[in-house]
């Protein structure tokens, strides 16, 4: 669906959109087949229900997920699939994904380990009680009855 929409955009304007190359999202696709392919041969059937999407929509919208921070609900109505449905689409591709070793990103430690100084300013915006005058009958002044109607 979305895949048919933007595979004939520019090299630019896909990246600027996904997040990745074309030839990434191509790679991170044959990843996926070769995975579920091997998932077959190893039950001897392919179980379940089929996905709705086809791979390639299946990682722009784990991309979605990650890049923009939409709400799975949000991603769903994008693609007229259930909350359940993309949350499930989404763990599928990560798992698959962080098991290849060629798309992994740098952790913590990698983070860690730079140079980099950083200075951090905290600001204390807590609230606290105004001390008001309590309320005395030396402070008030009252009006006679008779002339209050």
């Amino acid at each position: 669906m979305f895949w048919e929409k933007i595979k004939g955009y520019s090299k630019r304007s896909f990246k600027r959109l996904t997040g990745v190359e074309k030839k990434t999202l191509k790679l991170m696709a044959r990843e996926v087949r070769a995975q579920d392919e091997k998932r077959i041969k190893k039950q001897g059937h392919n179980r379940g229900r089929p996905f709705d999407l086809i791979i390639e929509d299946q990682i722009l919208m784990t991309l979605m997920y990650y890049r923009e921070y939409l709400t799975q609900f949000h991603i769903g109505e994008t693609y007229g699939l259930s909350e359940g449905n993309v949350s499930r689409n989404i763990s599928r591709i990560e798992k698959i994904l962080k098991k290849c070793k060629q798309f992994k990103l740098p952790g913590k430690e990698v983070l860690a380990s730079t140079n980099h100084q950083y200075e951090v300013i905290l600001i204390d915006a807590t609230e606290s009680p105004i001390e008001r005058p309590k309320k005395n009958n030396t402070y008030t002044i009252q009006g006679k009855r008779k002339n209050i109607q």
